[in-house]
């Protein structure tokens, strides 16, 4: 039985059919498809006389190279930056603003902030840059450090931008006092016209006549704001730049602050004016003295903000941080619009903001993705001041590489068939241990129980032989995994009212040594196997840019961007896999019982990775596919 587990463990999945097979019938196979791929090739090339193939490329080995998790800080532009101004303790910050949920983005802030600060022995805030009390909630705040944490990071400090207030305040009026900033009344339209029209191109730029008010008229005007004599929009204070000489956007004499007529979510009705981005973000680095990497939209846009953010400390004479700009990480195929996403949720379309099919970071981690595999992803992209934008695809390939190397496998059927073997009295009721990875000898093993009755899934199943059609039918003989012998289908049974197969019957065909293929299979409930629901989640939208479909993105939406298994099975070693979870410890997993129910991953032979759902219970497990085995994997 031994030799028989050691043999069946080593067993090869055929990518094309979706078998698993001897490495011999797998390596049969490939060379007669190979042959037909050289002829088919050799015809094609005598129709069109085109130039001979360069020689194909090797074939990728098995074992990836696992890439240093620091690569990204020891080279390339991380390490040029840090030479910049190579002193220690590095101080280092992410400052998200707390009006949405994060997204995959995000993820290569995260990762390049704390990783940074990590790598040079300093640390990192998380800084929240709450200076819009018109779209701040509790729910955000929250979810932003539950991110951090699960991605593995601790912040040094938590900080608000609010905890500034009076400082950015005193620091307004210090401006003002040297006669670079003044209190503008002018419309959005007047601003336009100020800087040359909608693209700076149409007109001279001038500046506003309200520039010329007397320091203590600005002052004053300015105190009236803070006190809540004006209203919205009716007065705001602008920094007074280059908006006349200077071709650089950034110093069109930015807004400083303006006026907001809502309470702030920690400082109540405190304050009626608050500090712009532009104002607040580099005095806060000023004030932690921080080492500032800035995600960049833009980068030419990004590399102009930094002289308005240099500009603004050195006239204030304060502790000047440095800033450096890297590019933003995107992905095709999906939207990471805060608007668009509430559009989907509103509409149904989705759960929620967490949905497996969104890419914010909680719907990345509902689906399963583990943490350790987006700090890879991002390390293997690298650092550099180019937008990266990513195929999911790519995205996918590098989930599928780290699962392949961390998680066990299980056995999963979707849609489950009873099979009942008549001659299995003999092994009935056996217990077969079974290893969680042919790779991987330290993941351990666990125990499956044979029945008489096993269930296998219907698309291993036809009701008529195919002579190529390697799995089970009428006469044929297929392999069970880990049974000493494969089985061999006598007859079936059907349901009138649906034409569906409801049981087939089979023996075990003893005198078949090494079937031409092998499939997974499940005891029943009474020996340890579970009822589940199985969600499969393909992508949510039809295209690579569903913004510029026609009719909108809504009309771009994949029906079939959600199939539901009601009625899946899965072998009792998932009750193992749970208790020991997380699979794998790392990152924000760290340890035995550090982690969600989407902790709990695995393989699905032949079938995908999967995690468990946060609407799991004791009673019903319901899991969510992570990633398939292969792109655009099929069966024959």
């Amino acid at each position: 039985m031994a030799d028989l587990a050691e043999s069946t463990a080593k067993l090869q999945l055929d990518d094309e059919t979706g078998e698993m097979v001897s490495k011999a019938e797998l390596k049969k196979r490939l060379k007669k498809r190979e042959k037909a791929k050289a002829k088919e090739a050799a015809k094609s090339e005598a129709k069109t006389e085109e130039k001979a193939k360069p020689a194909p490329k090797p074939k990728a080995t098995t074992e990836e190279a696992v890439i240093d998790p620091n690569n990204m800080f020891k080279t390339g532009f991380l390490d040029e930056v840090f030479k910049i101004r190579s002193m220690k303790p590095v101080f280092t910050r992410f400052p998200p603003e707390p009006n949405g949920f994060l997204h995959i983005g995000h993820a290569k802030a995260i990762a390049v902030n704390f990783g940074f600060a990590r790598y040079h022995g300093g640390e990192c805030y998380l800084r929240y840059d709450d200076t819009n009390p018109e779209a701040e909630e509790q729910v955000y705040f929250d979810a932003i450090l539950e991110m951090v944490e699960w991605l593995g990071f601790k912040p040094y400090k938590i900080t608000y931008s609010s905890d500034n207030f009076q400082k950015l305040y005193d620091l307004a009026e210090k401006l003002i006092g040297l006669e670079r900033a003044y209190v503008c009344h002018c419309s959005d339209t007047e601003i336009k016209l100020q800087r040359g029209g909608e693209k700076g191109t149409a007109g001279p730029r001038f500046r506003c006549k309200h520039a010329e008010q007397s320091v203590e008229e600005n002052l004053q005007k300015f105190r009236d704001m803070r006190d809540g004599k004006y209203k919205p929009q009716a007065a705001f204070l602008r920094m007074k730049q280059g908006i006349i000489t200077d071709g650089n956007p950034q110093m069109w004499d930015l807004a400083a602050y303006r006026v907001l007529d809502k309470p702030h979510y920690r400082t109540g009705d405190k304050w009626k004016i608050y500090p712009t981005y532009d104002f607040t973000h580099c005095l806060c680095d000023s004030f932690e003295g921080i080492v500032s990497l800035h995600v960049s939209i833009s980068y030419p846009k990004s590399v102009q903000s930094r002289v308005s953010y240099e500009w603004l400390n050195k006239t204030l004479g304060v502790y000047e941080p440095m800033q450096r700009e890297y590019g933003r990480l995107s992905i095709t195929g999906t939207i990471l619009s805060k608007r668009k996403i509430l559009k989907l949720v509103e509409e149904k379309i989705v759960r929620a903001w967490n949905d497996p099919r969104l890419y914010t970071l909680i719907g990345i981690k509902r689906r399963g993705v583990p943490p350790g595999a987006i700090l890879e992803f991002v390390n293997e992209l690298g650092v550099t001041t180019a937008n990266s934008v990513i195929e999911i695809k790519r995205f996918d390939q590098a989930i599928r590489k780290y699962l392949e190397r961390t998680v066990p496998r299980l056995m999963l059927i979707l849609d489950p068939i009873p099979v009942v073997i008549d001659d299995a009295e003999d092994l009935d009721g056996k217990v077969l241990t079974v290893p969680f990875s042919p790779k991987d000898p330290k993941m351990g093993s666990h125990d499956v129980t044979f029945t008489k009755t096993v269930y296998i899934d219907r698309s291993d199943f036809r009701e008529e032989a195919d002579p190529s059609f390697f799995r089970l039918a009428p006469g044929k003989t297929v392999g069970l995994l880990q049974v000493p012998h494969p089985i061999k289908a006598v007859s079936f049974t059907k349901d009138e009212a649906t034409g569906k197969v409801t049981e087939i019957r089979a023996v075990f065909d003893k005198e078949t040594k090494k079937p031409k293929a092998y499939i997974q299979w499940v005891p029943t409930e009474a020996a340890g196997s579970r009822k589940t629901e199985v969600r499969i989640y393909n992508s949510l939208f039809k295209s690579d840019n569903p913004s510029d479909a026609p009719g909108g993105f809504l009309n771009d939406v994949n029906p079939e961007s959600e199939v539901i298994y009601p009625d899946a099975m899965v072998e009792s070693g998932f009750d193992e896999v749970k208790r020991r979870a997380p699979w794998p410890e790392a990152a924000g997993e760290s340890e035995l019982g550090k982690g969600g129910p989407e902790s709990v991953r695995f393989q699905a032979m032949r079938i995908a990775y999967f995690a468990m759902d946060s609407d799991s219970t004791d009673d019903r497990i319901i899991l969510n596919r992570i990633v398939a085995l292969k792109e655009d994997a099929g069966k024959s």
